[in-house]
């Protein structure tokens, strides 16, 4: 359900605000976040916030459960997990509150945000919104915990890791927001990562297609969820860093500036294993069958290489998943090669995936090939290749990540000018 302004609405900015675990780590921090908050709304906005728990707290509340239970049950997990959204946000309200404005907190299920019944990965269906259209309306800041929701029988979920991102956005989208900040504890998007090349530069603006790329390969600055409904709803969103006042990075659709650029970051991705299946006989339905079984058991299959056969009998299949998954992929996979006839099956730990992203590979030819050539000037081999219309990801051997990265970063001329340093050090506070 969208929210359609009146006249004199339609003159005040409706922002919704997101802070991360970091963001509202301690007391300290959730005071600048009220701070932050009451400065935009003195600015003429209306304000939504939406917090996540406090740094840490959710490993906290998982690690308790634990050691209770091998495997505990996805309900109870998720009234738990719930938990830690709901203590930043009484907090955060009261430290709002204490700044002479109105504000309160707000639960999933008072949003009125309802999703399916897969506990702890929910997926939203719906936001009524009603209870924070109205708070707007009275002048009231609401304050919503992020991270959950409820099914249309009232049981507790959440929305997974990360999900805090996609309660701003959906927020966001319901209420036809004109933008959504999420803040954290970087500036913005990079070209790669900051602590691997320090040279590396913040963008400006970036396509929906691209962060959904980089957040999908590894980059963690926005849950991919969170990206796919922002394109999706066409919600602008700008990620920022609530320890200072710069600028960030905005996310939007994209335009043809940006296909001026062939690549516009580089990512990577450790949490990746190969499993690979030997002497599969080579005959039609066999992948099929191999790969139904592993879709069944909800598992997320990444890259897949089939081996030419030579003699026109056997096959190798190889293939990566997240670490997270790997034991359970393996024993699945172990049963049905037996069933199909295979040789063996090997898992490899020890790869990392390395990608290129730009939207603007769509008109620049050459762009595999110097990467396929970078790589192998620093004598770095390709396992697995995998591509898409604005991405090329090489699986590769997981010491030569950070190499990866940065050789490449270097190749496609990434580094931040020195233009852009003097720049960015006036910007900097005492400059």
């Amino acid at each position: 359900m969208l929210y359609y302004k009146t006249q004199k609405e339609a003159d005040i900015k409706l922002i919704v605000q997101k802070y991360g675990g970091t963001s509202v780590g301690s007391l300290e921090r959730i005071r600048a976040v009220a701070e932050r908050v009451a400065e935009t709304k003195k600015g003429g906005n209306d304000v939504v916030v939406i917090v996540s728990a406090m740094s840490g707290e959710t490993d906290k509340l998982v690690s308790l459960a634990n050691h209770l239970s091998s495997s505990p049950d996805g309900r109870e997990m998720d009234l738990l997990l719930s938990s830690g959204e709901r203590i930043s946000a009484a907090l955060t309200a009261i430290a709002v509150n204490e700044l002479g404005l109105k504000s309160m907190s707000f639960t999933g299920r008072q949003v009125g945000i309802i999703t399916n019944a897969a506990h702890t990965e929910a997926k939203i269906e719906r936001i009524t919104g009603e209870a924070v259209r109205k708070a707007l309306r009275k002048g009231i800041t609401p304050i919503i915990a992020g991270f959950q929701g409820v099914t249309e029988a009232s049981e507790v979920t959440t929305l997974g890791r990360g999900g805090s991102d996609l309660t701003a956005v959906a927020v966001a989208a319901a209420l036809g927001a004109d933008r959504c900040e999420i803040y954290t504890d970087v500036d913005g998007v990079y070209t790669t990562d900051p602590n691997i090349v320090p040279e590396a530069r913040k963008l400006d603006r970036i396509s929906y297609e691209e962060m959904l790329e980089l957040a999908s390969l590894g980059a963690k600055v926005l849950q991919t969820r969170s990206v796919e409904f922002a394109k999706k709803y066409g919600v602008p969103v700008v990620v920022r860093s609530s320890f200072n006042n710069n600028p960030g990075t905005l996310v939007v659709k994209e335009d043809r500036e940006m296909e001026q650029v062939a690549v516009s970051g580089v990512a990577y991705d450790k949490n990746q294993v190969k499993i690979t299946v030997i002497g599969v006989p080579d005959k039609p339905g066999v992948a099929a069958r191999l790969f139904n079984v592993i879709a069944v058991s909800n598992i997320v299959v990444d890259m897949i290489v089939q081996n030419i056969s030579s003699d026109g009998k056997a096959t190798d299949i190889s293939f990566t998943v997240p670490k997270s998954d790997s034991k359970r992929t393996i024993k699945i996979t172990e049963d049905i090669a037996s069933r199909l006839g295979a040789k063996d099956v090997k898992l490899r730990n020890d790869i990392a995936k390395v990608s290129i992203v730009g939207v603007g590979m769509r008109t620049h030819s050459g762009v595999a090939a110097k990467m396929f050539e970078t790589l192998a000037k620093h004598n770095i081999n390709i396992m697995m290749i995998s591509t898409s219309e604005i991405k090329v990801s090489c699986i590769i051997d997981a010491k030569y990540t950070e190499l990866a990265v940065r050789v490449l970063h270097a190749a496609f001329g990434l580094a931040e000018t020195k233009k852009e340093k003097a720049k960015k050090g006036k910007a900097l506070p005492g400059k």
